[in-house]
């Protein structure tokens, strides 16, 4: 039940369940992309929706399940990245998807039983006892095989600060043959506590499923609200989220540059780099109340203006930045050592890319072109000029020069934003539509493509809340490209992805 507003962006197609695998092999015959995948209980059916997209158009397929046997033709044989998703949501719902190449469970673990479906209506979250999940000591990785192989277990508990996340090392020497990873270990129950909440509620958990992209997801579910709701955002508002969303890209793209420098024992950027971020975030706080800009963005709007002084601050630090960040490109460009450390290391090739649905800079360094900031122009960046860097060797190298590149496009945004900034309010107040309702965010988060969905029901609350994280195709994605390197080439090949746990671990 899309709202005309989201239908302006995405095409509706509703099939009988029986020609799923038909509709599969024909769109992947046609080059789409598998972009996500979501279920929704209806009572006496599932409903089952899959986003799909080719040369930024986006194309929606919905059938229904019967709950008494829910199965369906799986999309895995055709399309390589729902592979996680289907089995996320086969975890979640207990729909079996037939002909998918991997029964293992996904995100279930141990925390409940083969019969308990959590997204089920039926599943009530204050019946869950309160005893300690038992370890998933059981998850069946591929066996290694062949003379002189062996296999490293790495995780799920890490010596730094990252969240929990197995990684299966399977080598010869030093050199790795293959790498399988089991994420999930944090499962936090975003889809089931998002149920019943209130739309400022749901806004709020929204900013909370991957932390360091808290603008993003809360852009991502406002934008599915208000596509749902008919509700118009304040053009000042949109300059807001915006301006936002660049600076929220700036500062991971500086603590992730900063970061693989550090890995490959090159101190001098790393600390020049973090310092930047510092400064970054402290203005941050300073304007909006919060380093990481998080609960500023509301249904209908923003909750912080700018004032005069905070405009001049603004585009101060970015010419300061800029200036700083090209000496620091200048002798990153001229150090052959760390080239020769992050040239040809942890290659995804343009193909391997497509398969497994890559966007963001992890796709861009492999030629990946498709930014919805300009490829699908959604305000206000629809009257900016967007450039879009793309590199084409798809190794560390080029996954930092895409990052890099990305910080001063998001300088020439920030500026942009600043000098046609808007006059007028900040936000739109939200009014219910009190009938059943649903609308589909899309928005380009600092790694790339967020689709979320929202359905309302005629009460005004949430029943239902899917955020789709980039790190869904970005993670696999790592377990290619690490295929040919040595076991000393893993941290920097993972920093340069990056993938989100807690953007995966719904």
């Amino acid at each position: 039940m899309l709202t005309k507003e989201t239908k302006k962006d995405i095409e509706v197609r509703k099939l009988n369940s029986s020609e799923w695998q038909k509709i599969a092999i024909d769109t992947a015959r046609q080059g789409y992309r598998f972009a996500a995948i979501w279920a929704q209980d209806l009572d006496e059916n599932f409903e089952l929706n899959i986003v799909l997209e080719l040369q930024a158009s986006y194309l929606l397929l919905q059938t229904l399940i019967d709950v008494g046997n829910p199965s369906i033709a799986s999309f895995t044989p055709y399309f390589p990245a729902a592979n996680r998703l289907e089995r996320h949501t086969k975890d979640m719902f207990g729909i079996d998807f037939i002909g998918h190449p991997d029964r293992r469970r996904w995100t279930r673990h141990q925390a409940w039983s083969r019969e308990q479906f959590p997204l089920r209506k039926s599943f009530s979250v204050a019946k869950i006892p309160g005893k300690v999940t038992p370890p998933d000591s059981a998850y069946s990785f591929l066996p290694v095989l062949g003379s002189g192989t062996c296999e490293i277990p790495v995780g799920p508990v890490h010596a730094g600060i990252i969240e929990p996340g197995h990684f299966r090392f399977q080598i010869a020497g030093e050199d790795v043959i293959d790498l399988e990873e089991h994420l999930g270990y944090t499962h936090k129950g975003v889809e089931k506590i998002a149920e019943g909440r209130t739309v400022n509620q749901l806004i709020k958990l929204a900013g909370r499923v991957s932390g360091d992209s808290t603008v993003s997801y809360a852009w991502a579910a406002c934008a599915a609200l208000e596509n749902a709701a008919y509700l118009t955002v304040p053009e000042r508002a949109l300059h807001l989220r915006a301006l936002m969303s660049e600076r929220e890209r700036v500062a991971n793209h500086l603590g992730d540059f900063a970061a693989i420098c550090n890995d490959v024992a090159y101190s001098f950027p790393y600390y020049q780099l973090m310092r930047l971020k510092e400064l970054w975030l402290r203005l941050n706080g300073t304007i909006f109340n919060h380093r990481l800009m998080m609960d500023c963005i509301i249904p209908g709007g923003v909750k912080y203006d700018l004032g005069a002084w905070h405009i001049q601050e603004l585009q101060k630090q970015v010419t300061d930045f800029r200036s700083e960040l090209n000496e620091l490109l200048f002798i990153f460009e001229a150090h052959s050592g760390l080239h020769d450390r992050i040239k040809a290391t942890g290659v995804l090739t343009e193909k391997q890319a497509k398969v497994f649905g890559v966007l963001g800079y992890v796709g861009r360094a492999s030629g990946a072109k498709l930014d919805l900031r300009r490829d699908l122009a959604y305000p206000p960046y629809d009257k900016l000029e967007v450039r879009v860097p793309v590199y084409e060797h798809g190794d560390v190298l080029a996954r930092l020069r895409v990052r890099f590149q990305e910080i001063l496009v998001a300088f020439d945004l920030i500026e942009q934003l600043l000098n046609t900034m808007p006059t007028g309010e900040i936000y739109n107040s939200w009014v219910s539509p009190n009938i059943i309702t649903e609308g589909i965010g899309l928005i380009e988060g600092w790694r790339g493509e967020i689709i979320t969905f929202v359905r309302l029901g005629s009460d005004g609350l949430v029943e239902r809340y899917f955020p789709r994280d980039p790190s869904w195709f970005s993670w696999p994605a790592l377990e290619q490209l690490i295929h040919g390197n040595i076991v000393p080439d893993f941290p920097v090949c993972n920093k340069s992805i990056n993938g989100s746990y807690s953007g995966v671990d719904l």
